[in-house]
């Protein structure tokens, strides 16, 4: 009997000591939800690296569009629309998002990388620059209007309005958009965007060079890859005034890292340094060695391990199942579908709510 007892001791202290350390490692995640992720985050050979989410509570999730029967059948005519050919170069693809806010004060500049995604002048881009258009008519910020500007330096192109951002991703951010130095770990941190018409008055492209997708999902094989990174980075721009040209770029890095948030599947990559990193590179496309996207990025990387200009990507699997979860609709029949009237449901559903959010945190009541 004594040794049984002895036994089952054992066994609780062996316990203990294991829930003790899981959830001190558990604490240490929540505690550094930095772009440069721990040390101690570091994935085991032949395993994916865990980052703390955000969203693992389902309800957390709106379901507004899941529940719009009219947002949902936009989507049913993506069968109908042809398929276009894309571009293998990333610079013909990549576009700069270019938002100003002018008060009597101060004039207040954003900008971020972006690029098509679809022939028919739908951009992809990272929520934290796309967040912009909302406010676009709010005057919080003043006088807000976004650009879509391209070519080599950009230029004035194009308007644009959302055709999709993640409700889950504003409301979890939103206090954070007149953050001077915001940080996070990229997660849900993407948009849809869609062309409207030229500034010049000029006709619309028929076809917008997009570029080729690739959704399916990376594994611990992809370490060590070869890929392209686009953008337009900032640095020169921000450091030294409006009047700087701002010029698209690419360079070749490979992926470092690789990391989850909640099901072992490869959420976020770890691009190692390059000249692409510098502000205004999130939202540029991370492309394989095939020629299509793979990953947005999102935001800087940890220079220590993996050089200076490091980045961090969230991948095409994660905004694909990321967005049938918020929609109901998968990222490929999002692109395809009837832009106009899922623009215009989204717009009437869901932009009044994300817009009260943002405007909400700017000028909090007395």
């Amino acid at each position: 009997m004594e040794f049984i007892l002895q036994f089952v001791s054992a066994i609780v202290l062996s316990y203990i000591s294991f829930t003790t350390t899981l959830a001190g490692t558990i604490l240490s995640l929540y505690e550094n939800p930095s772009n440069e992720l721990a040390a101690d985050t570091a994935a085991v050979p032949g395993d994916i690296a865990p980052l703390p989410s955000v969203f693992s509570e389902r309800a957390f999730i709106p379901d507004v569009l899941l529940q719009s029967a009219a947002y949902q059948q936009a989507a049913v005519a993506a069968s109908q629309l042809p398929v276009w050919q894309t571009v293998s170069d990333p610079l013909l693809a990549i576009v700069n998002i270019y938002c100003t806010s002018i008060t009597s004060k101060q004039i207040r500049t954003t900008t971020g990388t972006g690029f098509f995604a679809h022939p028919s002048g739908i951009i992809m881009t990272n929520a934290h620059v796309a967040q912009f258009l909302l406010l676009e008519n709010t005057g919080v910020f003043g006088d807000t209007n976004c650009i879509i500007r391209t070519g080599n330096p950009a230029a004035p192109r194009y308007h644009a309005e959302l055709l999709y951002i993640p409700p889950a991703w504003v409301k979890a951010n939103a206090s954070l958009i007149d953050d001077k130095a915001p940080s996070g770990t990229g997660e849900r941190d993407y948009a849809l965007l869609y062309v409207t018409k030229t500034v010049d008055e000029s006709p619309l492209p028929v076809v917008f060079p997009a570029l080729a997708l690739d959704i399916r999902p990376l594994s611990v094989r992809d370490r060590n890859s070869s890929v392209i990174a686009a953008g337009y980075p900032a640095g020169a721009l921000l450091r030294g005034g409006s009047d700087i040209d701002l010029l698209s770029r690419q360079a070749s890095t490979s992926i470092s890292e690789l990391y989850t948030f909640t099901k072992n599947t490869a959420d976020v990559v770890a691009l190692r340094g390059s000249s692409m990193g510098e502000q205004g590179a999130s939202g540029g496309p991370v492309v394989n060695s095939a020629g299509a996207v793979i990953g947005m990025i999102t935001t800087r990387g940890n220079d220590a391990t993996d050089g200076v200009g490091s980045l961090r990507a969230i991948s095409l699997s994660h905004i694909n199942s990321t967005i049938t979860e918020e929609t109901g609709i998968d990222l490929n029949r999002n692109l395809a579908s009837e832009v106009t009237a899922r623009a215009a449901e989204f717009t009437n559903t869901m932009a009044p709510f994300l817009t009260n959010l943002l405007v909400r945190e700017i000028t909090p009541e007395n």
